[in-house]
Protein backbone atom coordinates (compact mmCIF):
# COMPACT_ATOMS: atom_id res chain seq x y z
CA UNK A 1 0.00 0.00 0.00
CA UNK A 2 2.02 2.70 -1.59
CA UNK A 3 0.72 6.19 -2.76
CA UNK A 4 -0.86 6.32 -5.90
CA UNK A 5 1.34 7.42 -9.01
CA UNK A 6 1.74 11.13 -9.42
CA UNK A 7 0.11 12.47 -12.76
CA UNK A 8 3.05 13.30 -15.74
CA UNK A 9 3.98 16.51 -15.80
CA UNK A 10 4.68 16.81 -19.73
CA UNK A 11 2.34 16.09 -23.02
CA UNK A 12 2.77 12.41 -23.91
CA UNK A 13 4.64 13.42 -26.80
CA UNK A 14 7.23 15.68 -24.81
CA UNK A 15 10.59 14.53 -23.42
CA UNK A 16 12.36 16.60 -20.65
CA UNK A 17 16.04 16.86 -19.60
CA UNK A 18 17.02 18.44 -16.62
CA UNK A 19 20.64 19.18 -15.15
CA UNK A 20 21.29 20.75 -11.57
CA UNK A 21 24.24 23.03 -10.33
CA UNK A 22 26.21 23.66 -13.40
CA UNK A 23 29.22 25.52 -12.55
CA UNK A 24 27.93 28.95 -14.99
CA UNK A 25 26.18 31.81 -13.96
CA UNK A 26 22.26 31.92 -15.35
CA UNK A 27 23.04 35.13 -17.20
CA UNK A 28 25.66 33.28 -19.25
CA UNK A 29 23.96 29.86 -19.99
CA UNK A 30 20.40 31.53 -20.40
CA UNK A 31 22.13 32.98 -23.57
CA UNK A 32 23.09 29.34 -24.65
CA UNK A 33 20.07 27.92 -23.98
CA UNK A 34 18.34 31.51 -25.60
CA UNK A 35 20.07 29.81 -29.06
CA UNK A 36 18.32 26.70 -29.08
CA UNK A 37 14.73 27.46 -28.24
CA UNK A 38 12.24 26.02 -30.92
CA UNK A 39 14.84 24.93 -33.06
CA UNK A 40 14.64 21.02 -34.60
CA UNK A 41 17.08 18.50 -32.51
CA UNK A 42 19.19 18.09 -35.57
CA UNK A 43 20.04 22.45 -35.82
CA UNK A 44 20.29 22.85 -32.14
CA UNK A 45 22.50 19.82 -31.92
CA UNK A 46 24.91 21.56 -35.23
CA UNK A 47 24.81 25.04 -33.53
CA UNK A 48 25.58 23.90 -29.94
CA UNK A 49 28.66 21.54 -31.73
CA UNK A 50 30.09 24.79 -33.31
CA UNK A 51 29.70 27.60 -30.58
CA UNK A 52 32.33 29.35 -29.40
CA UNK A 53 30.78 29.50 -25.56
CA UNK A 54 32.49 26.95 -22.89
CA UNK A 55 28.76 25.65 -21.27
CA UNK A 56 27.74 25.15 -24.91
CA UNK A 57 28.98 20.82 -24.57
CA UNK A 58 27.50 20.63 -21.64
CA UNK A 59 24.29 22.43 -22.95
CA UNK A 60 25.12 19.77 -25.64
CA UNK A 61 25.13 16.93 -23.25
CA UNK A 62 21.68 17.66 -21.68
CA UNK A 63 20.16 17.94 -25.43
CA UNK A 64 20.97 14.65 -26.18
CA UNK A 65 19.73 12.91 -22.90
CA UNK A 66 16.58 14.72 -23.82
CA UNK A 67 16.66 12.98 -26.91
CA UNK A 68 17.78 9.77 -25.66
CA UNK A 69 14.76 10.20 -22.90
CA UNK A 70 12.22 10.67 -26.04
CA UNK A 71 13.56 7.66 -27.95
CA UNK A 72 13.74 5.21 -24.85
CA UNK A 73 11.17 6.41 -22.12
CA UNK A 74 8.77 7.85 -24.33
CA UNK A 75 9.15 6.20 -28.03
CA UNK A 76 9.17 9.45 -29.66
CA UNK A 77 10.71 9.92 -33.34
CA UNK A 78 13.87 11.67 -33.08
CA UNK A 79 13.71 13.03 -36.26
CA UNK A 80 10.93 14.93 -35.70
CA UNK A 81 12.13 16.20 -32.40
CA UNK A 82 11.90 20.26 -31.46
CA UNK A 83 13.26 22.36 -28.03
CA UNK A 84 10.02 23.41 -27.03
CA UNK A 85 11.45 24.71 -24.17
CA UNK A 86 15.07 25.49 -22.37
CA UNK A 87 14.87 27.18 -19.67
CA UNK A 88 17.50 28.46 -16.63
CA UNK A 89 17.15 28.56 -12.85
CA UNK A 90 19.75 30.07 -10.08
CA UNK A 91 21.12 27.71 -7.94
CA UNK A 92 23.57 27.80 -4.93
CA UNK A 93 25.80 30.78 -5.06
CA UNK A 94 29.34 30.16 -3.38
CA UNK A 95 30.68 33.02 -1.25
CA UNK A 96 34.80 33.87 -1.43
CA UNK A 97 36.71 36.61 -0.30
CA UNK A 98 39.69 38.12 -2.76
CA UNK A 99 42.30 40.14 -0.05
CA UNK A 100 42.99 43.43 -1.10
CA UNK A 101 45.30 46.01 0.14
CA UNK A 102 45.49 47.60 3.68
CA UNK A 103 44.04 45.10 5.56
CA UNK A 104 40.50 44.77 2.82
CA UNK A 105 38.74 42.24 1.27
CA UNK A 106 36.24 41.96 -1.33
CA UNK A 107 33.36 39.82 -2.03
CA UNK A 108 33.44 37.35 -4.89
CA UNK A 109 30.40 35.41 -5.97
CA UNK A 110 30.55 32.15 -7.92
CA UNK A 111 27.15 31.16 -9.07
CA UNK A 112 25.70 27.80 -10.08
CA UNK A 113 22.58 27.34 -12.51
CA UNK A 114 19.81 24.86 -13.46
CA UNK A 115 19.34 23.92 -17.03
CA UNK A 116 15.91 22.15 -18.28
CA UNK A 117 15.71 21.20 -21.64
CA UNK A 118 12.19 19.85 -23.00
CA UNK A 119 11.89 18.26 -26.30
CA UNK A 120 8.62 17.97 -28.26
CA UNK A 121 7.87 16.00 -31.37
CA UNK A 122 5.70 17.56 -33.78
CA UNK A 123 4.34 16.47 -37.14
CA UNK A 124 6.71 16.96 -40.06
CA UNK A 125 4.25 19.73 -42.52
CA UNK A 126 4.59 18.37 -46.23
CA UNK A 127 4.23 21.14 -48.70
CA UNK A 128 2.22 20.61 -51.93
CA UNK A 129 4.23 21.58 -54.78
Amino acid sequence: MGKAKAPRRLEDNEARAVLRTIRVSPQKLNLVAATIRGKKVSNALNELEFSRKRIAGTVRKVLESAVANAENNHDLDVDALVVAEAYVGKSIVMKRFHARGRGRANRILKPFSNLTIVVREVEEQVEAA
